[in-house]
């Protein structure tokens, strides 16, 4: 991952265009005349051996002739000329190129790869349609048209939909900050240019058209990062595209690729559409309206039709409509007329002068219970929509975030529309287009919790190590890839999954029999075979025996049947179960397999033999802890039975949390884990317990926290040592740590908290305290040193921090320990802890900026070895300290 020279790629000072034409309808001309006719202020040159000029302007016949080299070259040659013109241009100086042409073979584009590694040259495409930033007015594009200058990014794979937006966003006065066309994707991917976007200060928004990922891992951990910072909206394409390949579970047949990146997109705290609409709407709605923190919508509307087609939208798409309070309503009465609404939607009457709608409003925003108000108008004969806008311009000014207009109509509205719009209110064109963007914004909203989740790998009670390898090394010993029913089981109550108690026997009415003394009637009766996976299809299983008579015929029936069913299946007996009356049990799916993609996925739904028919299943990305999986669970169907109905009491929840808990630690800790079925998994008031398991091993162990698409909180970097005399533990941070970080920030004196912030803090943000304890560890680590007060409470001393920027170049540390122990040698501790984890992942740098009059800070610095940066200033009263790790 890098975004080196990426500032060459999209602002660059100079641009020459490789192949640049006169010749009608080729892409070399089309390029040079976008690139001349875009504004851009910066030099421009043509090469091409076959024009001494074009336009009036020289055209070079090579590189070797330019007068310079360009910051970025476009690249519009034949496809065997590419690579050496890459190797040419790196020894040049050139660091951005932009490679146009099509029908690169493999070798060819790899040969251009390498011949740019050497010199970190960028290359995008190839087989793309260029880039445009409108603000430098660069277009270096075989576009059709240019784009308006604005703050929406919009970063795409398909050339084709490049210009499907240009089009669309210029007709509707959309204004780009980049437009950026991926191609073939050599080199430049999504992974690299969300990373540069998210820091980019012409860019609000980012949004991306993805057909697909090909570095799952760099892709989530740029698209974490850029989504703290600002909106990021997802145009999937494929949603009928296939599911995992060769699946034999049914786990692997319901977590279809889609629902995957589905998953995917949502824990990186994106925003997932539909349409080419929704992805503009969606932007609109978060650029402007995103600060609104409500969860309810009241409609108030000067048509009842209107609020009513309001309010249908928002049935359809689950937006709670607030209950008007009795101090609201009363307020209302004062201004409305009688025959008024007194309920929500808030009908104001279609007589209505601005000055009731100026009232109405005010009387909304006053009451933080009406929550975000939707204003809705429909042009009449007695009052000017225009003289409605500017009556109330001087409320929606102040609180813009929390208002959405839907000004119906067209001509007659414009004007009232722009008012709003100039106020910073989102706009819609219908009443269900709002409530829609309402809804996309509550999704938005989970989905940047689910963001703020770092779980680890490892979460709860150590399992049976003993037992896990026995039942793993037998398994691997013959060979077998498919566990039988009772080593899955076994595996599963290692990791502290209760299952049902089973007896497995050779495949004999006899056996089953004499196992059924034992267990106690009634009981269940399964086939036992590993060429089997899905027993009921073949008649392998039976249910609600109650005696010897019904066990023994139901074992020779089952063994008849399967016989004729699967001839060539290898039986290996029957296992025989006690089956257990719960009423009021829910039957459920929990299962797990490897994505081609984003590799180890986790699927909960409703169970039993007709799961793929019921298709109430949701997918999540390992690892979880109890709130992702809490917020798992919550996005099926089956949720709301295990909430409790009727006579069914709610189910143990933390029980079914601990279960998904539990396999998420299974895909951390065993790399052969390929396919793992729980079903059916019952869940009650009682708790969890399965009934039946099946777990496919892989040949070779590939799986694992190597493959997560998300960095788990990483166990191995917890140590327990002795400092001063008494017993300290120095660990990663968590996102549980929050409210401990809060006590420890909250006990430094003002001056230790200006010399950390460089600034004196009364308080800190709940969403800055968030993003100091839930970070990405694939970039970043902060280590706390903890012990435990006399209250027997962990309370944190000290905390050290890296920020790493994504080439791995350079990693920005911080540190600070608690008032009273400064001097006392804990800074030392947790600085070298900081040094091995940097070493350890092969950063070149460690560097921080250290006021000047902080001279403990300086003192410890020097002592590890670090250096002042000659090249800062002294009358900056800053000290840039750098320790080299490595050449």
């Amino acid at each position: 991952m890098t975004i080196r020279h990426l500032d060459r790629l999209l602002s660059p000072a100079s641009v020459a265009v490789f192949g640049a034409s006169n010749r009608p309808a080729s892409v070399g001309a089309t390029v040079w005349r976008n690139l001349r006719a875009g504004g851009f202020k910066g030099a421009v040159h043509g090469v091409n051996p076959k024009h001494a000029s074009l336009d009036g302007v020289p055209v070079f016949p090579d590189a070797a002739h330019l007068p310079a080299a360009p910051d970025l070259a476009v690249i519009c040659t034949p496809p065997a000329t590419v690579a050496p013109l890459v190797a040419e241009l790196g020894a040049l100086g050139t660091q951005a190129a932009v490679i146009i042409t099509a029908g690169l073979e493999p070798r060819q584009k790899q040969a251009a790869l390498e011949a740019a590694r050497p010199f970190t040259l960028r290359l995008l495409g190839p087989n793309c349609l260029g880039l445009l930033s409108p603000h430098i007015g660069l277009n270096a594009s075989f576009a059709h048209t240019d784009a308006l200058a604005g703050d929406v990014a919009f970063v795409s794979q398909s050339g084709a939909l490049v210009t499907a937006v240009l089009d669309w966003t210029r007709s509707r006065g959309v204004g780009l900050s980049h437009m950026v066309s991926l191609g073939e994707h050599c080199d430049v991917d999504f992974g690299d240019l969300l990373d540069h976007l998210a820091s980019d200060a012409h860019t609000r928004s980012i949004l991306l058209y993805v057909e697909s990922i090909e570095s799952p891992r760099k892709f989530m951990s740029a698209a974490r990062a850029a989504a703290r910072n600002k909106p990021v909206i997802v145009l999937k394409a494929g949603r009928a595209g296939h599911g995992i390949a060769a699946a034999t579970s049914h786990t692997g047949a319901l977590a279809g690729s889609d629902a995957v990146y589905d998953a995917a997109l949502r824990r990186a705290g994106m925003l997932r559409v539909d349409t080419l609409q929704e992805l503009f709407l969606a932007a609109e709605t978060l650029s402007r309206f995103r600060g609104n923190g409500h969860g309810r919508l009241t409609v108030m509307t000067n048509g009842g039709g209107a609020g009513v087609m309001a309010a249908d939208a928002a049935a359809r798409e689950g937006v709670v409509l607030a209950d008007p309070g009795s101090a609201l309503l009363a307020r209302l009465d004062a201004a409305l007329p009688a025959n008024w609404s007194r309920a929500n939607p808030i009908d104001i009457i279609g007589d209505a002068p601005a000055e009731r709608y100026a009232e109405t409003l005010g009387a909304l925003l006053a009451d933080t219970s009406a929550g975000a108000v939707l204003f809705m108008h429909a042009p009449t004969a007695i009052v000017r929509s225009e003289d409605i806008a500017r009556a109330c311009l001087p409320l929606v000014r102040g609180q813009a975030s929390r208002v959405m207009s839907a000004w119906l109509g067209d001509a007659a509205v414009t004007q009232a529309r722009r008012l709003f719009e100039e106020a910073g209110v989102a706009d819609y064109a219908t009443p269900e287009e709002a409530v829609h963007a309402f809804a996309m914004l509550q999704t938005y909203r989970r989905n940047q919790e689910i963001l703020m989740e770092t779980p680890g790998a490892a979460h709860g009670a150590a399992p049976d190590a003993d037992a896990v390898r026995t039942t793993l090394d037998a398994a691997l010993a013959e060979q077998r890839e498919w566990l039988g029913e009772q080593e899955a089981k076994s595996l599963l109550k290692a990791y502290g999954i209760e299952t049902v108690p089973t007896v497995a026997v050779a495949p004999t009415a006899e056996a089953t029999v004499e196992a059924g003394k034992g267990l106690g009637y009634p009981l269940a009766l399964k086939i036992l075979s590993r060429d089997i996976t899905h027993k009921t299809d073949v008649g392998g299983v039976r249910l609600g025996l109650r005696d010897e008579a019904a066990l023994r015929s139901a074992a020779g029936e089952m063994l008849e049947a399967v016989r004729n069913a699967r001839p060539l299946a290898q039986i290996d007996g029957f296992t025989v179960q006690h089956s257990l009356h719960r009423p009021h049990a829910q039957e459920i799916i929990v299962g797990a397999s490897i994505d081609p993609v984003f590799g180890p996925v986790i699927l909960f739904g409703q169970g039993g033999t007709a799961v793929e028919a019921a298709a109430d299943t949701a997918i999540a990305l390992p690892p979880l802890n109890r709130a992702l999986a809490a917020e798992l669970v919550s996005r099926t169907r089956v949720a709301r039975l295990l909430a409790g109905f009727r006579d069914h009491p709610p189910a143990r929840l933390d029980a079914l949390h601990d279960v998904l808990v539990a396999v998420s630690r299974m895909l951390a800790d065993l790399p052969r884990l390929a396919e793992l079925d729980i079903n059916p998994l019952w869940v009650d008031e009682h708790g969890a317990l399965a009934l039946d398991a099946r777990m496919r091993l892989s040949r070779t162990p590939q799986h694992g926290t190597a493959r997560f698409a998300i960095l788990p909180y990483p166990d191995q970097w917890v140590r327990t040592q002795t400092w001063n005399g008494r017993e300290i533990v120095v660990r990663p941070i968590r996102p549980e740590d929050e409210p401990q970080h809060r006590r420890f920030l909250e006990s430094l004196d003002a001056e230790d908290m200006r010399m950390r912030f460089f600034s004196v803090r009364k308080e800190m943000p709940r969403s800055e305290l968030a993003r100091l304890t839930q970070i990405d560890y694939d970039r970043e680590m902060a280590f706390i040193a903890e012990d435990v007060d006399a209250q027997g409470h962990a309370r944190t001393l000290g905390v050290a921090r890296t920020v790493c920027d994504p080439d791995n170049v350079e990693a920005e540390f911080a540190l600070v320990v608690r008032s009273e122990l400064k001097g006392q040698g804990l800074g030392k501790v947790l600085f070298e802890r900081l040094i091995e984890h940097a070493r350890s992942r092969g950063t070149l740098r460690l560097v921080g900026i250290v006021l000047r009059e902080n001279t403990r800070m300086l003192k410890l610095t020097a002592a590890l070895g670090f250096k002042a940066d000659p090249a800062e200033p002294p009358s900056s009263g800053l000290s840039r300290m750098v320790l080299q790790l490595r050449a």
